[in-house]
């Protein structure tokens, strides 16, 4: 007999008696080398192109399951195909990606400038202190283009996986998710609803350092309480604390604690690189995109015609599902028409426009 559940913990257990279930097996998230395996699976008998590395594809999905790679391969031939192309190129990997990650883009959600402007000044604050912290993940890409749920969206990225999180790479990502909140203070001198979701996620890892991981210095190694997570069947509701109500009052200036102590590293961090952080922003407004290798050379000082190109200065920004308007033949060429597909007809796969960004 095989079984499966996606919560051990809540088993009888007269079930795990000797006999019944003789092997456990754990199927965790994939690695790298999985990720890569699954991948060829997924990739097999669509129009990859040669230039692909599929173990490189791999690096850049740490976290992914097997249902999140063949959504990725899935969206990426979809995008190719709306678009016109033959083949499924990096363009249209990033952007199966990103909506893996994010969700497709909102093209209907219109903001009026004062919203933008304060969404890219948000977005800019969380890559800035990111780059500047040691233990943070890298940026990979800035966006003030709707997806999902969200206004805008900072991707940072591992550089390989991990199976362990020091104390250090905890507070650093804290500090970088605080980093949106801090700079509308500075910024606008007034905090928007924009951050809920930052403090959501900042409150629950400061919780599991105090409660879980015994990573406060004032209460020490210890856990406190069970990790009860979703309500199940055969779970009680509500169970009572294991610990005082003086315990309870330290815990909860221990989380305060830490999440004040990130929030003011993200603050000083933005007040220290103020400047690039006016400049980078202002960018991100009309650009709307900016990638990994253009926010660096702006971090270093460079301007925005040497980041993006002298022939991309001041073009107007196109939403990744833009339509590519196609080249008309000159007057002088009088040439018969070809319908694509028949036989004598030739397709020419066109480059990326220099007009649309790329992903």
């Amino acid at each position: 007999m095989i079984a499966a559940t996606n919560r051990p913990d809540i088993l009888d257990p007269a079930l795990l008696r000797p006999g019944r279930f003789d092997r456990q097996i754990a199927v965790d998230r994939p690695d790298r080398k999985g990720r890569a395996k699954i991948l060829e699976v997924h990739t097999r008998g669509k129009p990859l192109a040669k230039a692909i590395d599929i173990d490189a594809l791999a690096g850049q999905t740490p976290g992914f399951t097997g249902a999140d790679l063949s959504n990725l391969i899935n969206e990426a031939a979809l995008f190719a195909a709306r678009h016109g192309k033959r083949e499924i190129t990096q363009i249209e990997l990033e952007e199966g990606i990103l909506r893996v990650i994010a969700g497709p883009e909102k093209k209907t959600r219109v903001m009026s400038e004062k919203e933008r402007l304060i969404t890219a000044y948000h977005e800019m604050g969380h890559a800035i202190v990111g780059h500047y912290l040691e233990h943070a993940d890298p940026v990979h890409k800035i966006s003030v283009i709707s997806r999902g749920r969200a206004l805008g969206y900072t991707i940072s990225m591992p550089s390989e996986d991990r199976f362990l999180t020091t104390r250090a790479e905890l507070l650093d990502t804290m500090a970088m998710t605080l980093g949106g909140r801090a700079a509308e203070e500075i910024v606008f001198d007034e905090i928007t609803t924009g951050a809920s979701n930052d403090l959501e996620k900042v409150t629950a890892t400061a919780k599991q350092m105090v409660m879980r991981f015994g990573m406060s210095e004032k209460l020490g190694p210890r856990v406190f309480g069970h990790d009860h997570g979703q309500p199940f069947l055969g779970r009680e509701f509500s169970t009572e604390p294991d610990y005082s109500d003086e315990i309870a009052r330290e815990i909860d200036d221990e989380v305060r604690r830490i999440i004040e102590g990130a929030h003011e590293r993200a603050r000083k961090l933005l007040d220290d690189h103020r400047e690039r952080l006016d400049t980078i922003s202002q960018i991100l407004v009309r650009r709307e995109t900016i990638e990994k290798e253009q926010f660096e050379l702006l971090l270093a000082g460079a301007d925005e015609a040497e980041a993006f190109g002298p022939d991309e200065v001041g073009a107007p920004a196109l939403p990744v599902d833009a339509p590519v308007e196609p080249k008309r033949p000159r007057p002088e060429a009088k040439r018969p028409l070809r319908r694509p597909g028949l036989a004598g007809g030739t397709t020419e796969l066109r480059g990326s426009d220099p007009h649309r960004p790329e992903l």
